[in-house]
């Protein structure tokens, strides 16, 4: 049986397994250009949540502050062959964690359409109207910590 790791850091290997996922993911799986895809927040203070499973890292997000009270949770991707066993949700959990440890008291998540039912099962409810990222549509989650 794999070993699963989980890591909520800043460093470069952790910064190279988002990569890795969000990549085979959004851009390869999903056609969203990459210029797209990684942004300005992608920088080497950037903090991810990234699952491992075995030596294969299979599910990550990233941390953003939105404001004082409020992370804003971004980037959540699993790949393919990891869905169906709780990996986004791990990752999620591991920086509302974070999260409330440094004293923010609310999360949100800009979700894609097609993810609402999974960040609704985490607690999460639409707070929006339906509008467009990177050419995607999509609705703010948000929940309280």
């Amino acid at each position: 049986m794999k070993k699963m790791k989980l890591i909520v850091e800043s460093s470069k290997p952790a910064r190279a397994a988002a990569a890795y996922i969000r990549m085979s993911v959004f851009v390869l799986e999903r056609g969203i250009a990459f210029t797209d895809e990684f942004d300005d927040k992608d920088s080497d203070r950037m903090v991810y949540a990234v699952l491992f499973d075995g030596k294969l890292p299979a599910a990550t997000c990233r941390f953003e502050t939105y404001d004082k009270h409020t992370l804003k949770i971004g980037r959540v991707a699993t790949l393919k062959e990891s869905r169906g066993h709780g990996y986004g949700r791990k990752v999620v959990s591991a920086l509302e964690e974070k999260a409330k440890k440094m004293g923010f008291t609310h999360s949100l998540i800009h979700s894609e359409m097609d993810a609402i039912n999974f960040y609704k099962r985490l607690g999460y409810k639409i707070t929006s109207d339906v509008f467009y990222e990177d050419g995607v549509p999509c609705v703010v989650v948000e929940k309280d910590l």
